[in-house]
């Protein structure tokens, strides 16, 4: 005798997940109810992706998403624009295992049990000054941290090794992000 299973209207098939509806309208219908449960306390306004690309068509602007941000909702003209964006990468804020494994699964290196040396912790954002040696000069970008106090450190111009703990200073605490600097797309004649 087979067994058959009768599903309950409304509820997910035992077999899978929620199915989503044609063309995300059950996600588009909980945007809206949201939207006119904030307009009823608080003064608020909604803008289609219509209206952005109309706003930045009309402002002969490039599509990028800082500048999408910039023409969202009711914008008359777009007087000036940035040259260069804040990017943040996510990064991670490191591991807790305490082994690597191999191939096979057996264990390949031990890791150390502390994520910090000499004060540092990988993925601060430092700068080193390092007055003579192969590395002389001004490094800024994050750092990777070693038991023994050779640092290396990322910057815009690639990574410098063997940076020794002493000329380095923390300028922000690593929060598991990578923050650069991008360039922005120019608009061709601002309006």
């Amino acid at each position: 005798m087979e067994h058959v299973r009768e599903e309950t209207p409304g509820r997910a098939p035992a077999t899978g997940g929620a199915t989503p509806g044609p063309s995300g309208i059950g996600e588009q219908g909980r945007e809206w109810a949201l939207w006119r449960a904030l307009d009823t306390r608080l003064p608020t306004h909604a803008g289609s992706g219509g209206r952005t690309k109309w706003n930045r068509t009309r402002n002969r602007l490039p599509k990028t998403h800082t500048l999408d941000a910039l023409c969202a909702g009711t914008t008359d003209t777009v007087t000036a624009t940035v040259s260069a964006v804040l990017v943040a990468a996510c990064t991670g804020r490191g591991t807790h295992a305490r082994t690597r494994c191999g191939k096979h699964g057996f264990p390949r290196l031990y890791m150390p049990r502390t994520k910090a040396f000499h004060g540092f912790a990988t993925g601060d954002l430092v700068r080193a000054v390092v007055p003579t040696g192969k590395n002389a000069g001004t490094h800024t970008g994050r750092v990777a941290v070693r038991s023994n106090g050779k640092f290396n450190v990322t910057t815009d111009r690639g990574a410098v090794q063997g940076i020794h703990h002493r000329h380095v200073r923390r300028l922000q605490r690593g929060d598991g992000y990578g923050y650069t600097t991008g360039k922005e797309g120019a608009a061709s004649s601002p309006v």
